[in-house]
């Protein structure tokens, strides 16, 4: 799977899902360093860092989002890990997740700059 495969959702979308309160999990892959420097407050965050992802593969994820239909939106700094990391979930049979263009740095740019920038 290329980069112009991943299926995407840009950050103005996810404004809007997270504003209507869709049943969806955004999942940040960042380490928990960058936190510190950068987060979304949100209920439908998870936070799974892709390092732990690495080592312990799809036993990182909890019950409730091993299930391949679960809607997952995969968000990292810039939007590599997380392409990297969507097209691995898609590989591993996840069917319904998308990569956020430009990570969280492209939502602090475009939508809200409260959530940080490093």
């Amino acid at each position: 799977m290329n980069e112009s495969t991943i299926p995407e959702i840009s950050v103005q979308e996810l404004k809007q899902k997270l504003d209507s309160g869709d049943g969806f999990t955004l999942l940040d892959v960042r380490e928990l360093w960058e936190l510190t420097y950068a987060h979304i407050e949100h209920p439908a965050l998870r936070i799974i860092p892709m390092s732990k992802m690495s080592q312990e593969r799809q036993e990182a994820f909890p019950p409730d989002l091993r299930d391949p239909q679960a809607e997952i939106i995969v968000m990292c700094h810039h939007g590599i890990r997380s392409a990297d990391v969507t097209a691995w979930m898609l590989s591993m049979g996840w069917k319904n997740v998308r990569s956020l263009a430009g990570g969280i740095h492209e939502y602090a740019l475009r939508i809200d700059k409260m959530v940080g920038m490093y």
